[in-house]
C-alpha cells in the first residue's frame, strides 16, 4: 500500500474523536527500519469498544493480527485506553497499564503529537481522510531506533458510520 505524505491529504474534521473511532477497523501497517531499509507489515483489526466497568466514557482499543518481519509471520496484539480529553471532542490515550501515551485532537482532521520513550522520540501524525478512513504515521528516532510506522485504518464493513460533522 502506498500512503501519500501528510501534506497531500485532504483532512476530514471530526467533532468527537471517541465517537468517530468507536467500532471495528481493518488495519494495515508498514514498519520500515530506516537504518537498513528492511520493512515489515502488520495486518489485522482494531476494535474500539466501551471501557469495562468501573470506567465510563472512554474506549478500549484492542488491536490483533499478524506481523511479518524478515519473512516470518507472528501473532501480534496491543491494547490502549482512549479516555475523554481535556477539551470536548478530544481524547487522552493511555497504555493498557494507565501510563500516558499521547493526546488526540481530530477536530481539524489532523493532529501531531510527541511521545518521549527513554532516549527515543516518537512523533505521531494522525489524519482523518474520510468518515471511514484515517491514518497514523509514527516517526521513531533515537540511539536505539530509526523507524517509520504508517498505519491505514478502514472502518470494517459491519460497523456503522459515525455521524458526519455539521
Amino acid at each position: 500500500m502506498t500512503v501519500p505524505p501528510p501534506s497531500d491529504l485532504t483532512c476530514h474534521a471530526v467533532p468527537d474523536a471517541l465517537a468517530h473511532l468507536a467500532g471495528a477497523w481493518d488495519v494495515e501497517r508498514t514498519v520500515r527500519d530506516l537504518t537498513d531499509g528492511s520493512e515489515g507489515r502488520f495486518t489485522g483489526t482494531t476494535l474500539f469498544a466501551p471501557l469495562p466497568a468501573p470506567d465510563t466514557g472512554g474506549l478500549l482499543h484492542h488491536e490483533s493480527g499478524t506481523f511479518t518481519w524478515h519473512g516470518v509471520p507472528r501473532p501480534a496484539e496491543r491494547t490502549l485506553r482512549f479516555l475523554p480529553g481535556g477539551e470536548p471532542g478530544t481524547a487522552r490515550v493511555e497504555f493498557a497499564d494507565g501510563r500516558f501515551f499521547h493526546d488526540l485532537d481530530l477536530r481539524t482532521g489532523r493532529w501531531t503529537t510527541d511521545h518521549p520513550c527513554v532516549d527515543d522520540l516518537y512523533r505521531g501524525e494522525f489524519e482523518v481522510v474520510g468518515a471511514d478512513r484515517w491514518r497514523s504515521r509514527w516517526r521513531v528516532g533515537g540511539p536505539a531506533k530509526d523507524l517509520l510506522l504508517v498505519t491505514e485504518y478502514r472502518r470494517a464493513s459491519s460497523t456503522p458510520r459515525a455521524p458526519e460533522a455539521p
